[in-house]
């Protein structure tokens, strides 16, 4: 099988998986006082330290969640309604974020009243130059567009926010390019375990200490009491490993993905000449090259590649069979007929040259039988 969705989840990292694996031969819950429960707690700790070190955090600021979707939710949801109480209602959120982002601004202003501002972005997915009003509780952008690629400015975004919070969505950013908590001025960030090669099913938020946070689990008080709940302690030791390794090998990665993904680019263009690359030409990530191809529906095309053994990614999402256009190709001025005939090709530690030449060589035939079939309106 050629795989070609890392940005979906990639490949356990084989250092990570013996690690949970060693970890969960071991007994021991870590909030309890015994000898097993007081090893798992060594062991969170020094997960928390680690991954702290890495990304330029202390290890109060690392609180660990069940994954990027729990601390996005956490980091909006908690920091909105801990500076309701101040009397800001505001939301700005980028229009090309992640669902896990998307769906949650949304959700407090169906149901918490929140006032919400959808940042715009230029043709590349690039978030336009914006003021925060008086009356703002957070900003959200996420550092690394995942249907794209498109890097955000960061920097930027945190100076035009000022005193306010800044969430960010670092989920595909973390490994590709380097992430500094501490340096990049934002006041909460979310990481995942799986993006990265870690486990499913764990993540964090790291959130500053002096950053108001109302939790959205009550009961056990872990996690500085801003996540409650028992820790899982192989997936937290194996997401350590993850980070620390993406982290180190984050430069000859670079260089190796961008060789990879440039190829990729120049020999899909070279097949399917009119297909037409989506994201900012330079800032983006090496992992994503995002093509739309006209006169294709993006899902038929992906199940044309699927029967091939070639695994790839729509950037649309299907809600009971019906596809809809891709809500980043949408903000970024697309039609509605070309974001859904887009495809996303992420690549990660396991791609090599063989995989493109794989897919390079199914994706003409591919493409003219999705052609044959039409784009259904």
């Amino acid at each position: 099988m050629v795989y070609l969705d890392h940005a979906a989840t990639t490949p356990i990292l084989a250092e990570a998986l013996d690690a949970y694996v060693q970890t969960a031969r071991e007994v021991g819950n870590a909030s309890s006082l015994h000898g097993p429960g007081r090893c798992a707690r060594k062991r969170v700790e020094e997960s928390r330290e680690r991954i702290a070190a890495a990304l330029g955090a202390r290890p109060s600021e690392v609180i660990f969640t069940g994954g990027g979707t729990e601390s996005d939710n956490l980091g909006i949801k908690g920091i909105y309604w801990a500076r309701r109480q101040q009397g800001f209602k505001r939301v700005l959120a980028g229009a090309v974020e992640h669902h896990a982002v998307m769906d949650a601004v949304q959700w407090l202003a169906d149901h918490e009243g929140a006032e919400v501002t959808w940042l715009p972005v230029d043709e590349t997915g690039r978030v336009l130059a914006f003021e925060a009003p008086p009356d703002t509780a957070l900003i959200t952008v996420m550092w690394a567009n995942n249907e794209v690629g498109t890097l955000q400015p960061m920097s930027q975004i945190v100076a035009a926010a000022g005193e306010v919070p800044v969430h960010t969505d670092a989920v595909q950013a973390v490994g590709h390019v380097p992430v500094n908590f501490a340096a990049s001025g934002v006041s909460a960030m979310t990481i995942t375990g799986h993006k990265i090669g870690g486990p499913q099913g764990v993540g964090a938020l790291l959130l500053g200490r002096d950053v108001p946070c109302t939790p959205l689990l009550h009961g056990g008080g872990q996690e500085r009491d801003v996540r409650s709940g028992t820790l899982d302690v192989p997936g937290i030791v194996a997401f350590a490993v993850a980070v620390e390794h993406v982290v180190r090998q984050q430069q000859h990665e670079l260089a190796r993905l961008t060789h990879l993904r440039d190829e990729l680019i120049k020999r899909v263009s070279e097949v399917i000449p009119d297909a037409v690359l989506n994201g900012d030409p330079v800032e983006r990530l090496a992992s994503h090259a995002h093509f739309s191809f006209p006169g294709c529906e993006g899902d038929a095309l992906l199940l044309l590649l699927d029967a091939q053994q070639i695994s790839v990614s729509t950037g649309s999402a299907c809600n009971a069979g019906v596809a809809q256009p891709s809500h980043v190709l949408l903000a970024m001025g697309a039609d509605p007929v070309t974001a859904r005939s887009s495809l996303r090709f992420t690549l990660g530690h396991t791609s090599t040259a063989d995989d493109i030449d794989a897919l390079v060589a199914a994706l003409p035939g591919a493409v003219e039988r999705a052609r044959r079939a039409g784009i259904t309106r």
